[in-house]
């Protein structure tokens, strides 16, 4: 039965759309509408700093009534950031996403002693190649913190 386990590698988008930590989130959100995306990964010269979603900027500077053309991407982002190797199993990685109620994982890859962002896996990703995969954790999830909350649920 080798290679049916799926890593994170194979599924991953190599395509990774970032921005610089001292970009104003203005700018942030100008981008995620270019690209037509949620969220951006935030960096800076020494790498991965956080994440920016959308939820941050309407949480963050809409209900708090900052200006997104002078706030900065670095005092609103979230952070730290959940990463994940790129030879981490599938299925894993996907139920880490569900525990941390993250949509998103960083993929990350040691390069000459460098840690080096090479791909996002998203939750998404995820369920257009293998929806049964994340529906069986979904409910594994679910069964296992059923009994420590009795009214938390994965959606």
């Amino acid at each position: 039965m080798i290679g049916l386990v799926l890593t994170v590698r194979e599924v991953m988008t190599p395509q990774v759309v970032t921005i610089d930590y001292m970009q104003s989130v203005r700018n942030a959100a100008r981008r995620m509408t270019k690209f037509g995306i949620s969220s951006l990964l935030v960096i800076a010269d020494d790498g991965l700093k956080g994440i920016i979603t959308e939820r941050d900027i309407v949480q963050r500077i809409v209900c708090s009534g900052l200006d997104p053309a002078e706030t900065p991407v670095c005092e609103v982002m979230s952070e730290p950031v959940i990463v994940v190797g790129p030879e981490e199993p599938l299925e894993k990685a996907v139920e880490l996403m569900l525990i941390q109620r993250i949509k998103k994982l960083p993929v990350m890859e040691r390069d000459d002693g460098v840690m080096k962002l090479i791909g996002i896996l998203s939750l998404l990703d995820v369920a257009q190649l293998h929806p049964d995969l994340l529906e069986g954790l979904r409910a594994m999830v679910e069964e296992q913190y059923a009994s420590i909350e009795g009214d938390f649920y994965v959606s």
